[in-house]
């Protein structure tokens, strides 16, 4: 869905790594400073990027707050989400092998499950190919073409992964028109969102999709377009070619089932842990009881696992706060606090900063306190001018004065919830 807040590069990174990326947990090492540079908040935000990527068949590598941890979902062998614009990359090719049931064959079974219509840019890939099978056009009803796309895959039933992908993401991070998350009578979930290809509305391109995932862990994930392009191509009626109903019946289909079951089981996949993060509903109700006098709730995000956000207004505009709380941390502590970091007499070290805002909304600016207990216990807190991280600034300064994100972050209520 979901996920992000992705910014335009974000889906060429993903065709370029994803096969280098697809074992992420077993042998891909990477640059963590390049990861934890500091400021932003995991939370709902990365959830659009999380789901792209899953769905190009990358391994889903995202960014666990500023931690430097990555995230590597189950669903390794996931997903199709290609890009079908003019003068981006080509997908590559299928291999040789493209298993028992074919890109062709997949690409059959979508065009089976779309209402009469034309169809033409048909590519995919066979359960046998990596990164991960896939399927996708344009298809056309008389009224204009729009690019669909289906990706199948696996998630751990039970995992985080699978909870958030039977979750409506937060409104505070994403924008968006609709969502509807349902669990239905075989205890499948299915997830409709109607929202648009960039958060910031800087073109009206929209994308409406569907993440259904079964009790046994299919993962079936359906993309339309009101172009005949994900990015870079006009709109070419008001709205992707599929009602809701429709796209229901697509992503719902039991051919894709079968499918996901044919998808050979990668010896090298490395199973998703569970969250050690607390319960995000306890991180915000503590963020809560910590705010200052004077200062309202105007808006609850949809705390996760470790992670919450408000929007608070002190009667000068709202402004956006985010804190992460996360355990175990002592790995990166080298990283993320250098020698010129402040440590209390406790031995919790705090860093901070005040810079622009990660999204680029205009005025926008983000002051982070970051902590680390000597336990390895980490809370970092942000706080921006704005309601959200892509609109442009509303106030000159956050809600949250410095010493207000320092007094929350160095609580000692946060030790209680871990």
């Amino acid at each position: 869905m979901p996920v992000e807040d992705h910014k335009e590069h974000d889906d060429l990174f993903e065709d370029q790594l994803g096969e280098a990326l697809l074992h992420a947990g077993g042998d891909y090492e990477t640059d963590r400073r390049a990861l934890v540079a500091a400021g932003t908040a995991r939370g709902r935000t990365l959830l659009r990027r999380r789901r792209a990527a899953i769905a190009a068949g990358v391994a889903a590598v995202a960014l666990v707050g500023v931690g430097g941890s990555l995230l590597v979902p189950s669903g390794g062998d996931g997903g199709g989400r290609q890009t079908v614009a003019a003068g981006r990359p080509t997908p590559p090719p299928p291999s040789e092998n493209d298993g028992e049931i074919s890109a062709a064959d997949l690409i059959s079974t979508l065009k089976g499950l779309l209402p009469k219509g034309e169809f033409r840019e048909e590519q995919g890939r066979g359960v046998g190919a990596r990164p991960g099978p896939y399927a996708q056009l344009v298809y056309d009803d008389g009224k204009g073409g729009g690019a669909v796309s289906v990706g199948l895959g696996r998630v751990e039933p039970g995992s985080e992964q699978a909870r958030e992908l039977a979750s409506c993401p937060d409104r505070i991070a994403i924008p968006y028109d609709h969502c509807t998350a349902t669990v239905l009578a075989d205890g499948s979930t299915l997830t409709l969102f109607q929202g648009y290809e960039y958060p910031d509305r800087r073109v009206d391109t929209k994308w409406w999709h569907a993440d259904f995932v079964s009790p046994l862990g299919h993962h079936v994930d359906v993309s339309e377009w009101n172009a005949e392009a994900e990015k870079d191509a006009p709109e070419t009626r008001d709205e992707p070619p599929l009602s809701m109903a429709q796209l229901t019946k697509v992503a719902t289909a039991t051919a894709w089932r079968k499918a996901i079951d044919a998808i050979p089981k990668d010896p090298r996949q490395v199973p998703q842990a569970p969250s050690s993060d607390p319960d995000g509903g306890a991180v915000r109700h503590t963020l809560v009881s910590l705010l200052p006098k004077g200062v309202t709730v105007v808006t609850k995000g949809s705390p996760q696992d470790g992670f919450a956000d408000l929007v608070l207004d002190d009667g000068k505009g709202r402004s956006l706060v985010q804190i992460n709380v996360q355990p175990r941390m002592s790995d990166v502590e080298g990283e993320l606090f250098g020698s010129d970091a402040e440590v209390l007499p406790d031995g919790t070290k705090v860093v901070s900063h005040q810079e622009p805002g990660e999204k680029g909304g205009a005025g926008v600016v983000m002051w982070t306190v970051d902590t680390i207990r000597p336990d390895g216990l980490r809370v970092v807190v942000s706080a921006f001018n704005a309601g959200d991280q892509h609109s442009a600034a509303t106030r000159d300064t956050p809600a949250l004065t410095m010493k207000q994100l320092r007094a929350i972050a160095t609580s000692a209520k946060w030790k209680k919830l871990v």
